[in-house]
């Protein structure tokens, strides 16, 4: 399936803030869509759409604040940059302390808020990148018989085949086997590698 494009979504009540922001990323030739309020935006949001959220602090109803709490609730690891007033910069730092990429005030340097925008895409490339590489290693351990998955992850921790063999009652030979075919399914090229994958899988749940 092919990737869509990033998407920088711009939240801010101040109609002139939004469409600033819009004409600006229309100018670099970043797509974007805004929204008036924090609500529209959750109807509308998609965890699965790359890109970021260009987000205001203060809104009537829902804050800026109240969503970013409501995205880290359900999973969602989109990058945030909050645009803020001067009085709000605490708050924007604890938000910033919360996940935020960073934020900036009003008024801004277009410059900056771009620069700010590109580390927040950059950010949710990688993410989603390292994400489907865990979901490729998912893919292989559903593939692994039970048994395998115990030599596996006997193996992760460092134990010698006598050890396993031991363990699990069953012959050295066997283990062998087992070991060789979790290599293999696993495509994994020596044990560091294979260290690396099932460490990789318990980080993500």
């Amino acid at each position: 399936m092919a990737q869509r494009s990033p998407t920088v979504f711009v939240v801010d009540d101040d109609d002139r803030v939004r469409e600033a922001i819009g004409l600006l990323l229309e100018s670099v030739k970043l797509p974007y869509v805004g929204f008036s309020s924090a609500a529209d935006f959750l109807r509308s949001f998609d965890p699965d759409r790359p890109g970021c959220l260009v987000l205001d602090l203060r809104m009537p109803g829902m804050s800026g604040i109240e969503l970013q709490s409501r995205l880290r609730a359900v999973g969602s690891r989109i990058p945030i940059v909050f645009v803020t007033a001067h009085g709000d910069v605490p708050t924007a730092v604890e938000a910033v302390k919360a996940g935020a990429v960073d934020f900036i005030q009003k008024p801004f340097q277009d410059q900056k808020l771009l620069d700010m925008i590109n580390e927040a895409l950059e950010q949710d490339a990688q993410a989603r990148a390292a994400r489907g590489e865990v979901e490729a290693v998912e893919e292989r351990v559903a593939a692994l018989t039970p048994r395998e998955r115990e030599v596996m992850a006997l193996v992760a921790m460092g134990k010698r085949n006598k050890t396993i063999a031991r363990e699990l009652g069953i012959s050295q030979r066997t283990v062998e086997v087992h070991r060789a075919r979790v290599m293999e399914k696993m495509e994994a090229h020596s044990v560091s590698e294979l260290v690396q994958m099932v460490l990789r899988i318990g980080e993500e749940r």
